[in-house]
């Protein structure tokens, strides 16, 4: 396929899955394109290679499972770095501030939300 224009963005996503619980961040670079015909097709790369959008049906590579939460970049590496942080650091509960919308901490609730039924 010719191409006549490409335009190239980065983007990252946190993935979790929903079977295993098993939590990645991945970075993207995302090329769209137009051929020569003028059909737009977009390629995605992670770390220079091609990949299937992540977009489509992520798989996780812990266990296979294709039930995978997606979501903005930091989500997953904030739960991480919260869950291997020693207890003696952490603030007593009673000292924790409200949490403001753009500094919650990651929950298995906030995960399993879109899957509930109304």
């Amino acid at each position: 396929m010719s191409e006549i224009a490409a335009n190239t963005v980065h983007e990252a996503y946190a993935f979790a899955c929903m079977r295993c619980g098993h939590g990645w961040e991945q970075s993207y670079e995302i090329e769209h394109h137009v051929d020569i015909h003028g059909h737009e097709f977009v390629v995605y790369k992670a770390d220079g290679e091609r990949v299937p959008s992540p977009l489509s049906t992520p798989t996780c590579a812990n266990c296979d499972g294709h039930v995978v939460r997606i979501m903005r970049a930091g989500r997953v590496a904030g739960a991480q770095q919260f869950l291997h942080t020693p207890r003696s650091a952490k603030r007593p509960p009673e000292k924790v501030p409200a949490a403001r919308s753009s500094d919650r901490h990651w929950r298995l609730s906030d995960l399993l939300h879109p899957f509930h039924r109304r």
